[in-house]
């Protein structure tokens, strides 16, 4: 059996997805959640062989929750299904080690598919993301939005993505249970390592590097 857990936001998405996997004989969802903190506890906790990712979830991101599992343990595999075809947002989660990525209007049966391909140690791509990913790869000069993301940590993403997303400084330390004065260092850290110096600035560049979404 292939175990798999959903990381979705949308109880009615995870309800159909259960439902879809689970009529295949190979197939078990072992878990949910709806936010990217959360499903690196269970991934962490239950170890499925497949994760299910959502990207744009408010707290954390698909692409920094996908980070996280891959470094702690590299042999759970991640499909990114999503809805965002952007080249930041496809490229930031392949670089956080996801080895699949699907559109949300994939059929049913391209994600069985992609399921049972990933679960055989292989990478799976629908078109339109294989030729995002082609692009890439052909391009000399890299976007320096890209660039910027990669000079920042774990935890600056993190930080970076509740900032943009409106939390106070306090409701930020409380979520990561560190200090206010913490906060405030990897604020000034992540201002001068992308060369930003105000909130809105910051918000924009979140926004266009794929680490949070207008419509949260």
């Amino acid at each position: 059996m292939i175990s798999v857990i959903l990381i979705d936001d949308h109880v009615i998405m995870r309800d159909g997805l259960r439902q879809l996997l689970e009529a295949e004989s190979d197939i078990e969802v072992i878990g949910e959640a709806n936010n990217g903190r959360d499903a690196v506890k269970l991934a962490l906790k239950k170890t499925p062989d497949i994760v299910i990712m959502d990207i744009a979830m408010s707290d954390m991101n698909g692409i920094e929750a996908t980070r996280q599992i891959n470094t702690e343990n590299p042999k759970i595999k991640i499909i990114a299904l999503s809805m965002h075809s952007e080249r930041q947002i496809v490229v930031g989660i392949l670089r956080a080690g996801a080895s699949g990525y699907l559109l949300k209007d994939s059929t049913s049966i391209e994600l069985v598919e992609a399921i049972r391909t990933v679960h055989l140690g292989r990478k799976y791509l629908s078109q339109k993301i294989s030729d995002i990913v082609l692009q890439e790869i052909s391009d000399v000069k890299k976007d320096t939005d890209e660039i910027g993301v990669d000079l920042l940590t774990n935890r600056e993403c993190e930080i970076l993505q509740l900032i943009s997303e409106g939390n106070s400084t306090k409701r930020i330390a409380d979520v990561l249970f560190i200090s206010p004065k913490t906060v405030e260092s990897h604020r000034a850290n992540i201002m001068e390592k992308l060369n930003i110096h105000n909130i809105p600035e910051l918000t924009k560049y979140a926004i266009r590097a794929g680490i949070t979404s207008l419509d949260k």
